[in-house]
Protein backbone atom coordinates (compact mmCIF):
# COMPACT_ATOMS: atom_id res chain seq x y z
CA UNK A 1 0.00 0.00 0.00
CA UNK A 2 1.25 3.30 -1.22
CA UNK A 3 2.20 6.08 1.31
CA UNK A 4 -0.04 8.28 0.10
CA UNK A 5 -2.90 6.11 0.83
CA UNK A 6 -1.69 5.79 4.18
CA UNK A 7 -1.86 9.23 4.60
CA UNK A 8 -5.02 9.84 3.92
CA UNK A 9 -6.47 6.60 4.99
CA UNK A 10 -10.12 7.05 4.98
CA UNK A 11 -10.03 8.69 1.93
CA UNK A 12 -13.39 10.01 0.84
CA UNK A 13 -14.94 8.15 2.47
CA UNK A 14 -16.77 9.59 5.75
CA UNK A 15 -17.13 6.62 8.22
CA UNK A 16 -18.18 8.61 11.15
CA UNK A 17 -21.16 9.56 9.63
CA UNK A 18 -21.69 6.15 8.67
CA UNK A 19 -20.95 4.97 11.91
CA UNK A 20 -23.93 7.20 13.18
CA UNK A 21 -26.24 5.44 11.55
CA UNK A 22 -25.68 1.82 13.13
CA UNK A 23 -26.51 2.66 17.02
CA UNK A 24 -25.20 -0.18 18.49
CA UNK A 25 -21.28 0.39 17.30
CA UNK A 26 -21.53 3.65 20.07
CA UNK A 27 -21.18 1.39 23.04
CA UNK A 28 -18.62 0.91 25.52
CA UNK A 29 -17.61 -3.13 26.44
CA UNK A 30 -16.04 -3.62 29.86
CA UNK A 31 -14.83 0.24 29.49
CA UNK A 32 -13.85 0.63 26.03
CA UNK A 33 -15.24 1.71 23.11
CA UNK A 34 -16.64 -1.32 21.17
CA UNK A 35 -13.98 -1.99 17.91
CA UNK A 36 -17.02 -5.14 16.49
CA UNK A 37 -14.51 -6.90 14.11
CA UNK A 38 -16.91 -10.08 13.37
CA UNK A 39 -18.20 -9.07 10.57
CA UNK A 40 -18.04 -12.52 9.00
CA UNK A 41 -20.14 -13.82 11.88
CA UNK A 42 -23.03 -11.13 11.47
CA UNK A 43 -22.68 -7.51 10.73
CA UNK A 44 -24.32 -4.48 12.51
CA UNK A 45 -28.12 -3.58 11.51
CA UNK A 46 -28.60 0.47 10.41
CA UNK A 47 -31.16 2.19 11.98
CA UNK A 48 -33.49 2.42 9.36
CA UNK A 49 -33.36 -1.51 9.32
CA UNK A 50 -34.33 -1.22 12.91
CA UNK A 51 -37.42 1.02 12.28
CA UNK A 52 -38.39 -1.27 9.51
CA UNK A 53 -38.96 -3.89 11.60
CA UNK A 54 -40.24 -1.82 14.43
CA UNK A 55 -42.99 -0.61 12.11
CA UNK A 56 -44.00 -3.85 11.00
CA UNK A 57 -44.36 -4.98 14.01
CA UNK A 58 -46.53 -1.71 14.95
CA UNK A 59 -48.50 -1.34 12.41
CA UNK A 60 -48.63 -4.07 9.48
CA UNK A 61 -48.64 -7.39 10.91
CA UNK A 62 -50.40 -9.71 9.25
CA UNK A 63 -49.95 -12.55 7.15
CA UNK A 64 -48.85 -12.18 3.56
CA UNK A 65 -50.43 -13.54 0.35
CA UNK A 66 -53.95 -14.98 2.25
CA UNK A 67 -55.85 -11.81 3.64
CA UNK A 68 -57.91 -9.20 1.57
CA UNK A 69 -58.02 -6.76 4.62
CA UNK A 70 -55.60 -3.64 4.93
CA UNK A 71 -52.28 -4.88 6.83
CA UNK A 72 -52.45 -7.88 5.39
CA UNK A 73 -52.38 -6.28 1.77
CA UNK A 74 -49.46 -3.85 3.39
CA UNK A 75 -47.79 -7.00 4.68
CA UNK A 76 -47.94 -8.52 1.24
CA UNK A 77 -47.10 -5.56 -0.29
CA UNK A 78 -43.96 -4.80 1.81
CA UNK A 79 -43.06 -8.49 1.86
CA UNK A 80 -43.31 -8.72 -2.39
CA UNK A 81 -41.34 -5.21 -2.74
CA UNK A 82 -38.29 -7.06 -0.66
CA UNK A 83 -38.43 -9.38 -3.07
CA UNK A 84 -37.96 -6.86 -6.03
CA UNK A 85 -35.30 -5.50 -3.79
CA UNK A 86 -32.85 -8.78 -3.98
CA UNK A 87 -33.81 -9.49 -7.57
CA UNK A 88 -32.57 -5.77 -8.37
CA UNK A 89 -29.73 -5.79 -6.35
CA UNK A 90 -28.24 -9.16 -7.86
CA UNK A 91 -29.50 -8.08 -11.33
CA UNK A 92 -31.87 -11.40 -11.27
CA UNK A 93 -33.98 -12.10 -14.10
CA UNK A 94 -37.50 -11.98 -12.46
CA UNK A 95 -38.74 -11.91 -9.02
CA UNK A 96 -39.91 -15.78 -10.08
CA UNK A 97 -35.76 -16.36 -9.63
CA UNK A 98 -35.60 -15.18 -5.73
CA UNK A 99 -36.81 -17.57 -3.06
CA UNK A 100 -36.82 -16.60 0.08
CA UNK A 101 -35.80 -18.71 3.28
CA UNK A 102 -33.71 -18.55 6.57
CA UNK A 103 -30.31 -17.88 5.44
CA UNK A 104 -27.17 -19.27 3.39
CA UNK A 105 -27.41 -22.89 5.07
CA UNK A 106 -31.65 -23.46 3.86
CA UNK A 107 -30.83 -22.17 0.42
CA UNK A 108 -28.05 -24.94 -0.27
CA UNK A 109 -29.72 -27.74 2.03
CA UNK A 110 -32.69 -26.79 -0.73
CA UNK A 111 -30.32 -27.63 -3.88
CA UNK A 112 -28.93 -30.26 -2.32
CA UNK A 113 -32.58 -31.91 -1.66
CA UNK A 114 -34.37 -31.10 -4.66
CA UNK A 115 -31.64 -30.51 -7.15
CA UNK A 116 -30.48 -33.44 -5.55
CA UNK A 117 -33.41 -35.52 -6.50
CA UNK A 118 -32.37 -36.35 -10.02
CA UNK A 119 -28.87 -37.27 -9.14
CA UNK A 120 -28.01 -41.15 -9.24
CA UNK A 121 -25.55 -43.33 -7.38
CA UNK A 122 -22.07 -42.81 -9.15
CA UNK A 123 -23.29 -38.93 -10.50
CA UNK A 124 -20.46 -36.62 -9.02
CA UNK A 125 -20.63 -33.55 -7.43
CA UNK A 126 -17.86 -31.06 -7.22
CA UNK A 127 -16.92 -29.29 -4.28
CA UNK A 128 -13.74 -27.27 -2.88
CA UNK A 129 -11.45 -27.63 0.02
CA UNK A 130 -12.07 -24.09 1.60
CA UNK A 131 -16.03 -24.79 1.61
CA UNK A 132 -18.06 -23.85 4.96
CA UNK A 133 -19.49 -26.87 6.39
CA UNK A 134 -22.85 -25.50 5.45
CA UNK A 135 -21.74 -26.40 1.58
CA UNK A 136 -20.23 -29.78 2.64
CA UNK A 137 -22.66 -31.77 4.88
CA UNK A 138 -26.07 -31.46 2.82
CA UNK A 139 -24.00 -33.15 0.03
CA UNK A 140 -22.44 -35.28 2.40
CA UNK A 141 -25.94 -35.99 3.36
CA UNK A 142 -26.84 -36.72 -0.35
CA UNK A 143 -24.48 -38.89 -0.86
CA UNK A 144 -25.55 -41.25 1.99
CA UNK A 145 -28.88 -41.33 0.68
CA UNK A 146 -28.16 -42.11 -3.17
CA UNK A 147 -24.47 -42.80 -3.33
CA UNK A 148 -23.72 -39.97 -5.35
CA UNK A 149 -19.59 -39.20 -5.41
CA UNK A 150 -18.14 -35.56 -3.83
CA UNK A 151 -14.83 -34.49 -5.67
CA UNK A 152 -12.76 -31.70 -3.93
CA UNK A 153 -10.68 -28.88 -5.58
CA UNK A 154 -7.60 -28.30 -3.49
CA UNK A 155 -6.14 -25.65 -2.20
CA UNK A 156 -2.66 -24.19 -2.07
CA UNK A 157 -0.48 -22.92 1.00
CA UNK A 158 -1.23 -19.15 0.13
CA UNK A 159 -5.45 -20.18 0.50
CA UNK A 160 -6.17 -20.42 -2.76
CA UNK A 161 -7.96 -22.58 -5.54
CA UNK A 162 -5.52 -25.31 -7.06
CA UNK A 163 -7.33 -24.49 -10.43
CA UNK A 164 -5.10 -26.97 -12.14
CA UNK A 165 -6.37 -29.83 -10.27
CA UNK A 166 -10.60 -28.47 -11.97
CA UNK A 167 -10.28 -29.46 -15.33
CA UNK A 168 -9.17 -33.39 -13.83
CA UNK A 169 -12.40 -33.17 -11.88
CA UNK A 170 -15.10 -32.74 -14.20
CA UNK A 171 -15.98 -36.18 -16.06
CA UNK A 172 -19.64 -37.43 -18.08
CA UNK A 173 -21.26 -37.91 -14.48
CA UNK A 174 -20.63 -34.75 -13.28
CA UNK A 175 -23.89 -33.01 -11.92
CA UNK A 176 -23.10 -29.83 -10.09
CA UNK A 177 -19.87 -27.86 -9.01
CA UNK A 178 -20.80 -25.75 -5.50
CA UNK A 179 -18.28 -23.59 -4.10
CA UNK A 180 -18.01 -20.04 -1.74
CA UNK A 181 -17.43 -17.06 -3.85
CA UNK A 182 -15.36 -15.79 -0.61
CA UNK A 183 -14.06 -18.11 2.26
CA UNK A 184 -15.21 -17.08 5.74
CA UNK A 185 -11.88 -18.52 7.14
CA UNK A 186 -9.48 -17.14 4.65
CA UNK A 187 -11.19 -14.21 3.38
CA UNK A 188 -10.16 -15.64 -0.06
CA UNK A 189 -12.25 -14.31 -3.15
CA UNK A 190 -12.27 -17.30 -5.77
CA UNK A 191 -12.21 -16.23 -9.42
CA UNK A 192 -16.24 -17.40 -9.95
CA UNK A 193 -16.23 -16.39 -13.19
CA UNK A 194 -13.65 -18.38 -15.37
CA UNK A 195 -14.33 -21.57 -12.84
CA UNK A 196 -17.95 -20.88 -13.95
CA UNK A 197 -17.34 -20.61 -17.40
CA UNK A 198 -14.98 -23.50 -17.32
CA UNK A 199 -18.26 -25.52 -15.74
CA UNK A 200 -20.46 -24.32 -18.12
CA UNK A 201 -18.15 -25.87 -21.08
CA UNK A 202 -18.74 -29.06 -19.30
CA UNK A 203 -22.46 -28.41 -18.97
CA UNK A 204 -22.50 -28.53 -15.54
CA UNK A 205 -24.53 -26.22 -13.54
CA UNK A 206 -22.56 -24.02 -10.70
CA UNK A 207 -23.82 -23.30 -7.01
CA UNK A 208 -22.21 -20.19 -5.10
CA UNK A 209 -22.41 -19.80 -1.46
CA UNK A 210 -22.64 -15.86 -1.49
CA UNK A 211 -22.53 -15.24 2.10
CA UNK A 212 -19.51 -13.18 2.70
CA UNK A 213 -19.56 -12.03 -0.87
CA UNK A 214 -22.36 -10.00 -0.82
CA UNK A 215 -21.27 -7.65 2.09
CA UNK A 216 -18.03 -6.67 0.10
CA UNK A 217 -19.02 -7.11 -4.19
CA UNK A 218 -21.08 -5.92 -6.77
CA UNK A 219 -22.45 -9.71 -7.41
CA UNK A 220 -24.01 -9.41 -10.85
CA UNK A 221 -25.94 -13.37 -10.98
CA UNK A 222 -26.92 -12.83 -14.80
CA UNK A 223 -22.97 -11.01 -15.48
CA UNK A 224 -21.59 -14.74 -13.56
CA UNK A 225 -23.62 -16.58 -15.02
CA UNK A 226 -24.29 -19.03 -12.32
CA UNK A 227 -27.06 -21.32 -12.03
CA UNK A 228 -27.51 -20.77 -8.18
CA UNK A 229 -26.64 -17.86 -5.91
CA UNK A 230 -27.14 -18.30 -2.18
CA UNK A 231 -26.68 -15.72 0.80
CA UNK A 232 -27.97 -14.75 4.40
CA UNK A 233 -29.70 -11.24 5.40
CA UNK A 234 -27.80 -11.12 8.46
CA UNK A 235 -24.29 -10.75 6.96
CA UNK A 236 -25.95 -7.88 4.51
CA UNK A 237 -26.75 -5.66 7.33
CA UNK A 238 -30.32 -7.31 7.30
CA UNK A 239 -32.15 -9.09 10.50
CA UNK A 240 -31.26 -13.03 10.79
CA UNK A 241 -33.54 -15.64 9.94
CA UNK A 242 -33.71 -14.51 6.24
CA UNK A 243 -31.49 -15.37 3.58
CA UNK A 244 -32.08 -15.89 -0.47
CA UNK A 245 -31.77 -18.65 -3.10
CA UNK A 246 -31.81 -17.63 -6.84
CA UNK A 247 -31.91 -20.12 -9.06
CA UNK A 248 -32.14 -19.94 -12.22
CA UNK A 249 -35.91 -20.16 -13.44
CA UNK A 250 -35.55 -23.22 -15.58
CA UNK A 251 -33.91 -25.35 -13.16
CA UNK A 252 -36.21 -24.27 -10.62
CA UNK A 253 -39.01 -25.02 -12.80
CA UNK A 254 -37.72 -28.80 -13.14
CA UNK A 255 -36.82 -28.65 -8.96
CA UNK A 256 -39.81 -30.64 -6.53
CA UNK A 257 -40.71 -28.61 -3.43
CA UNK A 258 -38.53 -28.72 -1.04
CA UNK A 259 -40.88 -28.77 1.66
CA UNK A 260 -44.93 -29.44 1.85
CA UNK A 261 -47.75 -26.92 3.55
CA UNK A 262 -49.57 -23.98 3.01
CA UNK A 263 -48.60 -21.33 0.49
CA UNK A 264 -46.74 -23.66 -1.89
CA UNK A 265 -49.53 -25.12 -2.92
CA UNK A 266 -52.07 -24.70 -5.99
CA UNK A 267 -54.74 -27.34 -4.88
CA UNK A 268 -54.82 -30.19 -2.66
CA UNK A 269 -57.05 -33.46 -2.14
CA UNK A 270 -56.31 -36.73 -0.75
CA UNK A 271 -55.91 -38.17 -4.13
CA UNK A 272 -53.67 -35.26 -5.49
CA UNK A 273 -51.94 -31.97 -4.82
CA UNK A 274 -50.73 -29.38 -7.15
CA UNK A 275 -48.16 -26.81 -6.39
CA UNK A 276 -48.17 -23.02 -6.44
CA UNK A 277 -45.67 -21.47 -9.18
CA UNK A 278 -42.22 -20.30 -8.72
CA UNK A 279 -40.62 -19.11 -6.34
CA UNK A 280 -44.11 -19.93 -3.76
CA UNK A 281 -43.44 -23.68 -4.42
CA UNK A 282 -40.62 -23.06 -2.35
CA UNK A 283 -41.84 -20.84 0.23
CA UNK A 284 -43.82 -23.41 2.46
CA UNK A 285 -45.63 -22.13 5.66
CA UNK A 286 -45.22 -18.57 7.17
CA UNK A 287 -42.49 -17.19 6.38
CA UNK A 288 -40.32 -14.62 8.14
CA UNK A 289 -41.99 -11.49 7.19
CA UNK A 290 -40.67 -8.67 9.00
CA UNK A 291 -36.78 -10.88 8.26
CA UNK A 292 -38.03 -9.84 4.54
CA UNK A 293 -38.93 -6.56 4.89
CA UNK A 294 -35.67 -5.44 7.10
CA UNK A 295 -33.57 -7.34 4.36
CA UNK A 296 -35.29 -5.27 1.88
CA UNK A 297 -34.66 -2.02 3.56
CA UNK A 298 -30.91 -2.85 4.43
CA UNK A 299 -30.68 -3.41 0.26
CA UNK A 300 -32.07 -0.06 0.04
CA UNK A 301 -29.67 1.63 3.16
CA UNK A 302 -26.35 -0.65 1.22
CA UNK A 303 -27.81 1.23 -2.60
CA UNK A 304 -27.99 5.12 -1.03
CA UNK A 305 -24.50 4.70 -0.14
CA UNK A 306 -21.24 5.19 -2.10
CA UNK A 307 -20.45 1.68 -2.79
CA UNK A 308 -17.52 2.03 -4.35
CA UNK A 309 -16.46 4.47 -1.45
CA UNK A 310 -17.24 1.27 0.84
CA UNK A 311 -15.31 -1.20 -1.18
CA UNK A 312 -12.14 0.89 -1.37
CA UNK A 313 -12.60 1.80 2.34
CA UNK A 314 -12.63 -2.15 2.79
CA UNK A 315 -9.37 -2.64 0.71
CA UNK A 316 -7.41 0.11 2.72
CA UNK A 317 -8.75 -1.99 6.02
CA UNK A 318 -7.62 -5.00 4.99
CA UNK A 319 -4.35 -3.54 3.58
CA UNK A 320 -3.58 -1.39 7.05
CA UNK A 321 -5.02 -4.76 9.31
CA UNK A 322 -2.60 -6.99 7.47
CA UNK A 323 0.29 -4.64 7.55
CA UNK A 324 0.05 -4.11 11.37
CA UNK A 325 -0.60 -7.40 12.24
CA UNK A 326 2.12 -8.97 10.08
CA UNK A 327 4.48 -6.67 12.18
CA UNK A 328 3.49 -8.56 15.85
CA UNK A 329 5.68 -11.01 16.98
CA UNK A 330 4.86 -14.86 16.56
CA UNK A 331 1.76 -13.82 14.91
CA UNK A 332 1.10 -15.75 11.57
CA UNK A 333 -1.54 -15.13 9.30
CA UNK A 334 -3.52 -17.67 7.70
CA UNK A 335 -4.75 -17.33 4.55
CA UNK A 336 -2.98 -14.72 2.13
CA UNK A 337 -3.99 -14.86 -1.05
CA UNK A 338 -4.32 -12.31 -3.72
CA UNK A 339 -7.75 -11.01 -3.85
CA UNK A 340 -9.29 -10.98 -0.46
CA UNK A 341 -12.92 -9.86 1.42
CA UNK A 342 -11.87 -7.75 4.50
CA UNK A 343 -11.18 -10.63 6.80
CA UNK A 344 -7.81 -11.71 8.40
CA UNK A 345 -7.53 -14.97 10.13
CA UNK A 346 -4.15 -15.45 12.42
CA UNK A 347 -2.57 -17.60 15.00
CA UNK A 348 0.05 -16.55 17.36
CA UNK A 349 2.81 -18.90 18.96
CA UNK A 350 1.79 -20.91 22.19
CA UNK A 351 -1.35 -18.53 22.60
CA UNK A 352 -4.96 -20.35 21.88
CA UNK A 353 -7.01 -18.39 19.93
CA UNK A 354 -10.18 -18.66 22.49
CA UNK A 355 -7.98 -17.16 25.12
CA UNK A 356 -6.48 -14.51 22.06
CA UNK A 357 -10.23 -13.55 22.31
CA UNK A 358 -11.10 -13.47 25.57
CA UNK A 359 -8.18 -11.05 26.55
CA UNK A 360 -9.13 -8.96 23.29
CA UNK A 361 -12.82 -8.62 24.50
CA UNK A 362 -11.68 -7.64 27.84
CA UNK A 363 -10.42 -4.81 25.30
CA UNK A 364 -13.29 -4.39 23.48
CA UNK A 365 -12.35 -5.71 20.61
CA UNK A 366 -15.03 -8.38 18.97
CA UNK A 367 -13.58 -11.17 17.08
CA UNK A 368 -13.86 -14.85 16.20
CA UNK A 369 -12.30 -17.97 17.55
CA UNK A 370 -12.53 -21.07 16.02
CA UNK A 371 -12.78 -23.45 13.12
CA UNK A 372 -15.09 -20.73 11.82
CA UNK A 373 -16.88 -23.88 10.54
CA UNK A 374 -14.16 -24.33 7.84
CA UNK A 375 -12.60 -27.73 9.99
CA UNK A 376 -11.44 -28.69 6.57
CA UNK A 377 -9.34 -25.65 5.93
CA UNK A 378 -7.52 -25.78 10.02
CA UNK A 379 -7.06 -29.38 8.87
CA UNK A 380 -5.12 -27.82 5.80
CA UNK A 381 -3.30 -25.78 8.19
CA UNK A 382 -2.66 -28.16 10.72
CA UNK A 383 -4.05 -25.77 13.17
CA UNK A 384 -7.07 -27.01 15.59
CA UNK A 385 -8.49 -22.69 15.18
CA UNK A 386 -7.71 -19.62 14.44
CA UNK A 387 -8.43 -15.77 15.33
CA UNK A 388 -10.02 -13.81 12.55
CA UNK A 389 -11.14 -9.99 12.33
CA UNK A 390 -13.27 -9.17 9.33
CA UNK A 391 -14.46 -5.88 9.01
CA UNK A 392 -16.68 -3.85 7.58
CA UNK A 393 -17.36 -0.45 5.80
CA UNK A 394 -18.09 1.11 9.35
CA UNK A 395 -15.08 -0.05 10.71
CA UNK A 396 -12.00 2.19 11.41
CA UNK A 397 -8.71 2.32 11.49
CA UNK A 398 -8.10 3.29 14.62
CA UNK A 399 -9.71 -0.21 15.69
CA UNK A 400 -7.03 -2.01 14.05
CA UNK A 401 -4.94 0.16 15.63
CA UNK A 402 -6.39 -1.15 19.06
CA UNK A 403 -6.36 -4.77 17.73
CA UNK A 404 -2.48 -4.81 17.39
CA UNK A 405 -1.64 -3.68 20.12
CA UNK A 406 -4.18 -5.39 22.01
CA UNK A 407 -2.40 -8.78 20.45
CA UNK A 408 1.07 -7.75 21.58
CA UNK A 409 -0.18 -7.36 25.08
CA UNK A 410 -2.22 -10.83 24.83
CA UNK A 411 1.10 -12.12 23.78
CA UNK A 412 3.31 -10.72 26.44
CA UNK A 413 1.21 -12.04 28.68
CA UNK A 414 -0.03 -15.57 27.72
CA UNK A 415 3.07 -16.51 25.78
Amino acid sequence: MSAAVLSTPTGSWDVERVRRDFPVLGQQVHGHPLAYLDNAATTQKPQTVVEALDHYYHHDNSNVHRGVHALAERATRDFEGARESVRRFINARSTREIVFLRGTTEAINLVASSFGQGLREGDEVILTAMEHHANIVPWQLLRERTGIVLRVVPITPSGELDLDALPGLFGPRTRLLALTHASNALGTINPVESIIKAAHEHEVPVLLDGAQAVPHLRVDVQALDCDFYAFSGHKLFGPTGIGVLYGRERLLEAMPPYQGGGEMIRTVSFEKTTFAGLPHRFEAGTPDIAGAIGLGRAIEYLESLDWEGAMAHEARLLDHATERLQAVPGLRIIGQAHEKVPLVSFVMDDVHPHDMGTILDHRGLAVRAGHHCAMPVMTFYRVPATSRASMAFYNTFDEIDRLAEALRYAREMLA
